[in-house]
């Protein structure tokens, strides 16, 4: 009997383990794509190492980033729009990092005091903050933007905030953007009563802009009809320089490709905003008097649903959307406006939509690039749950 009791005390702790790992859809799933090694969107960067600084002041600081170098040419320029309530670059470092990395001038404009920015103020603070840090960067030789091009990526609020520079660019004397990048773009007002970014003329927006929505099909709601008013709005773009892109969950592999409106972060500790020095405000500066004299009102959080985009980002870290979604996307759309291509150009590319395989060879849901759809199609009558597709039969094909 005594045997027979050991046994047991050896046998049921190796069921339960064997058990365990039947179970655990890590051990048997497919994984997903990781970032290719070279190409947009890839790993094959030119500098190893970013500068990170802040310019301006406390009141109204720009952070940059870009490659530890001095540039034979002048650097592209990128201008990141955060979203609203996400005011540090650390949110977005793995973007960041990859932008810089590649060679281009990353410009980050804190045009939101969490707490005490109105969201009717933002557009005005971006356009100060930018004309300023572009006027300062001029003559650096290590950061040396390039006017001829430049290129805006918003995110949530921060696409608002990135198509209405665009479109007041000629009028308060900055370079237009030859590409305007936006994803899950939200936190717009719908009207003047309304809270959120108001949205400025979209009809100025230069004609020779190619204008990118991008949104997922989780959450979608709300990016779907904004992306569509963006795209509908900005009349002098032709169709043939704009598109809207669909990201498309998929839990064919674990873990699963989920496109939410806070997919695009990719926390990186290495960008963390409080840790980059900012010049302090000079004494009795007038613009620093009226931040701190600002009270806080409702509208300064835009909604509930903002605070919860906020934690979301902290905690969402690098996975195969950045890569081959929006790191590739935008990669390859900076690319082809530099260069004077259309968006037909971008989606005649095969590889424009391509997000790779998973580890068994399955190919991971491709992006949707359609002609910019009018404003008033209704969106779909509910978020597409991710779907589980088939194992492949037979010899897997070789992951790209």
């Amino acid at each position: 009997m005594a045997s027979g009791r050991n046994f047991m005390r050896a046998f049921l702790p190796c069921l339960a383990l064997g058990a365990s790992l039947l179970l655990s859809p890590a051990l048997h799933a497919a994984s997903p794509p990781q970032q290719p090694k070279s190409g947009p969107g890839g790993a094959d960067y030119v500098a190893s190492e970013v500068v990170k600084r802040a310019i301006g002041r406390s009141s109204a600081a720009s952070f940059v980033f870009h490659a530890a170098d001095e540039p034979a040419q002048p650097r592209p320029v990128v201008v990141f729009f955060h979203a609203w309530g996400a005011a540090n670059p650390q949110v977005y470092g793995g973007w960041i990092e990859h932008l810089a990395r590649k060679g281009h001038l990353v410009i980050f404009p804190r045009f939101q005091e969490v707490g005490r920015t109105r969201p009717g103020d933002a557009t005005a603070n971006a356009v100060a903050l930018v004309r300023e840090a572009l006027a300062e960067l001029a003559s650096d030789a290590q950061a040396r933007p390039d006017p001829n091009r430049v290129a805006f990526i918003g995110h949530t609020a921060g696409a608002g905030i990135a198509v209405n520079l665009a479109a007041q660019a000629k009028a308060e004397n900055l370079p237009p953007p030859k590409l305007i990048f936006v994803v899950m773009p939200g936190g717009i007002a719908r009207d003047a009563k309304s809270r959120g970014i108001p949205l400025a003329d979209l009809s100025q927006v230069d004609a020779s802009t190619m204008l990118i929505t991008m949104i997922g099909d989780r959450e979608f709601r709300a990016a779907d009809a904004v992306a569509k008013r963006m795209l509908h709005e900005a009349t002098e773009v032709p169709a043939n320089r704009k598109t809207f892109i669909r990201a498309l969950s998929d839990d064919h592999g674990f873990p699963a490709i989920s496109a939410t409106l806070a997919s695009p972060g990719s926390v990186k500790d290495a960008f963390d905003g409080t840790k980059i020095r900012i010049p302090p405000d000079p004494p009795g500066d007038p613009r620093a008097q009226r931040q701190a004299r600002q009270k806080w009102s409702p509208d300064m959080a835009l909604s509930g649903e903002q605070s919860v985009l906020v934690s979301q980002l902290a905690a969402n870290a690098t996975d195969s959307l950045d890569y081959w979604g929006y790191w590739k996307t935008f990669d390859m759309a900076a690319a082809a406006a530099f260069s004077g291509k259309d968006v037909q150009a971008l989606r005649n590319d095969p590889n424009f939509t391509d997000m790779s395989r998973w580890s068994d060879g399955w190919p991971v849901k491709r992006l949707s690039a359609i002609d910019p759809p009018r404003a008033d199609t209704p969106a779909p009558k509910a978020v597409p749950a991710p779907s589980k597709a088939p194992v492949p039969r037979g010899k897997p094909m070789s992951a790209r």
